[in-house]
C-alpha cells in the first residue's frame, strides 16, 4: 500500500477498439484508486471514465488509451483515441437524452459529475478528452 498518497502518480492503459475495453478499464481504475487509498472517487471515477471510453470506442474506429493522474488532490481521467474530430462543442451543452435513449447523455454526464473537463486535438494522432475530480 502506497504510504504518501499526496505524491503524484500516473497510469495509462493501452486498450483495443473492442467495446469490452470499456469494463476493463472501469476495473482497472477501481484497482488503481483502492489501492491509492481513493475509493471515495470510484463511482465517479468510474461513471466518467466509461463514458469517456465508450465514446472512443463507438464513435472511432482506432485503437484508445485511459490515462489517470492524481496531483494536489485532483484525479485526471483522460482518454485519448484515433479521431481528430471534438467530442462535441466545448461551449454549449448537449440537450438532455431522454431517460430511455441508448446515448446521448455521455457529455453530460461527464460535465454534471466532474469538477472541470475539456479536449485538445494532437497533431496527426487523435484528440485527448479530460475531465477531473477533486478528492476528498
Amino acid at each position: 500500500m502506497p504510504e504518501n498518497d499526496d505524491e503524484p502518480w500516473e497510469y495509462t492503459l493501452y486498450v483495443p477498439h473492442d467495446p469490452r475495453a470499456v469494463t476493463i478499464c472501469r476495473r482497472t481504475l477501481r484497482l488503481v484508486l483502492a489501492l491509492h487509498q481513493l475509493p471515495q472517487l470510484a463511482e465517479a471515477a468510474e461513471l466518467v471514465a466509461s463514458e469517456l471510453v465508450s465514446n472512443a470506442v463507438r464513435h472511432t474506429k482506432g485503437p484508445a488509451a485511459i490515462r489517470l493522474r492524481w496531483a494536489r488532490g485532483v484525479l485526471r481521467v483522460g482518454v485519448w483515441d484515433a479521431d481528430p474530430r471534438p467530442p462535441a462543442p466545448a461551449s454549449t451543452p448537449t440537450p438532455p437524452a431522454s431517460a430511455d435513449a441508448e446515448g446521448g447523455r455521455g457529455l453530460t454526464l461527464v460535465r454534471a459529475r466532474s469538477a472541470d473537463w475539456g479536449w485538445y486535438p494532437l497533431t496527426g494522432t487523435g484528440k485527448y478528452v479530460w475531465c477531473e475530480l477533486v478528492g476528498a
